[in-house]
């Protein structure tokens, strides 16, 4: 079999196989031989019909299988023997000068994996974040964790910022009713931005059975077209207001966080881990995406095409099953562009490049333990860790998810070592987004 092998333009590379038609031509033979013997053909019995009739039912068929089996087994033979590391599928096509009829002529086409130097971190700052959290955090987090377990008292007196209201509403433009514009018994809590401003000033201050009409301008962006930008004219009645009261932090409120025995100080202390759980995480997070922000910036490679036209179709099927986990008709869901997802996707092909490089350079390949300790970690929200940890290490398919992460934390403590650090502090609030999770 004679082979070319040309340098295309950066990792493009292109494969001319000439593949002898005596080899090809034996083989169809062969399998013709074998489908007459299973052949079933009306007016003969199993395997008598004869071979031209079998030729002409699947010939064509056979022929097409063949060959293709043929150039793919040869195309890899040839990338084996000359140690190409192809990236994606190769694209075949046929040679338009068939000049030897001895021989069939096909080109591949495909792209190489990268030459990848991971460069010189030494002269790179990178930022590493901390955070502490303290009793005025675990303080905050037990208030929302309040706040999350409000019930609401009725009440008879005027509707005031925080109350829960319910009322009858009906709005007009211009003397019409409009869709989506009336509602009967609808609740909803005071101050908390849920109705626009106008509409929430216009039920505060009103007591149960008062009706009001208040005058709403809609905003130009508003999400329902019909009303963006009009004045609509609401006549509100209320019903009912209730007012907030959060449960006090005691045995009851420590049972309901799932204290056995209703200790606050215990329910502080597991309050205290959590948080501290999912902030470590955040922060650790942030400094993993400032190691990452680091290797981009002193490794710089030509990127297969083929590798983020992949990824940028599996982030496209992710976000289409969001929707659908969301609760959209699948049917309905439009095409998602792929220009949203290539610069992304192409990010995620050069780190997980540059980080497979660095891993193998410096062998930095996590042992059962570390895996383990990171299955550990996570497993602590459990009710049994110690079962949780057996579940993940005793497969080797759990344990690839803990392996990548254990891997990838080991490349971050790496680069650290490598480059200059600086350390920072974040407040709870910048690295929670203000919110306790």
């Amino acid at each position: 079999m004679d082979v070319t092998v040309e340098n295309l333009e950066g990792l493009n590379r292109k494969i001319t196989l000439a593949l002898p038609w005596a080899g090809i031509t034996a083989e169809v033979d062969k399998k013709l031989s074998q489908a007459q013997r299973k052949a079933k053909v009306q007016g003969f019995r199993p395997g008598k019909a004869p071979l031209k009739m079998v030729e002409a039912m699947h010939g064509a068929d056979i022929r097409n299988e063949v060959l293709n089996d043929a150039v793919v087994k040869a195309f890899y033979e040839v990338v084996e023997a000359q140690k190409l590391r192809v990236a994606g599928f190769p694209r075949f096509n046929e040679v338009e000068n068939q000049d030897d009829e001895t021989t069939f002529k096909i080109d591949a086409q495909f792209e190489v994996f990268p030459t990848i130097v991971v460069g010189d971190l030494s002269a790179q700052e990178i930022e590493k974040f901390t955070t502490e959290v303290s009793d005025a955090e675990v303080d905050k987090t037990i208030d929302i964790l309040r706040q999350q377990r409000t019930r609401y008292n009725h009440v008879e007196r005027e509707a005031q910022k925080t109350d829960r209201v319910i009322i009858d509403f009906e709005g007009k433009i211009d003397g019409e009713l409009f869709e989506g514009g009336a509602s009967q018994n609808y609740p909803f809590v005071l101050g908390q931005g849920q109705m626009l401003l106008e509409f929430e000033a216009g039920v505060e201050g009103l007591k149960e059975g008062e009706t009001k009409d208040v005058e709403v301008n809609f905003p130009e962006d508003y999400q329902g077209t019909q009303v963006a930008g009009k004045t609509a004219v609401f006549t509100i009645t209320l019903k009912n207001v209730s007012e907030a009261a959060l449960p006090e932090v005691n045995e009851e409120f420590a049972k309901q966080l799932g204290v056995e025995d209703g200790d606050v100080a215990k329910m502080r202390d597991e309050v205290k881990k959590n948080v501290s759980r999912e902030v470590n995480r955040r922060v650790a997070e942030k400094t993993k995406q400032a190691v990452m922000d680091a290797l981009l910036a002193v490794t710089e490679f030509d990127v297969p095409q083929a590798l983020i036209q992949d990824e940028v179709a599996r982030m496209m099927e992710d976000a289409r099953q969001n929707f659908i986990n969301q609760g959209f008709d699948a049917a309905q869901l439009p095409q998602l562009p792929a220009e949203m997802f290539a610069e992304q996707a192409t990010r995620r092909v050069k780190l997980g490049l540059i980080l497979a490089q660095l891993v193998e350079e410096n062998q930095l390949q996590p042992t059962d333990d570390e895996v383990r300790d990171i299955v550990a970690e996570f497993a602590e929200s459990y009710e049994d860790p110690a079962e949780v940890i057996e579940w993940y290490m005793n497969d080797a398919e759990r344990r690839q998810g803990p392996t990548a992460l254990a891997t990838e934390g080991k490349a971050v403590a790496f680069v650290l070592s490598q480059a200059k650090v600086a350390d920072k502090a974040l407040s709870f609030d910048e690295v929670m987004g203000n919110t306790a999770a």
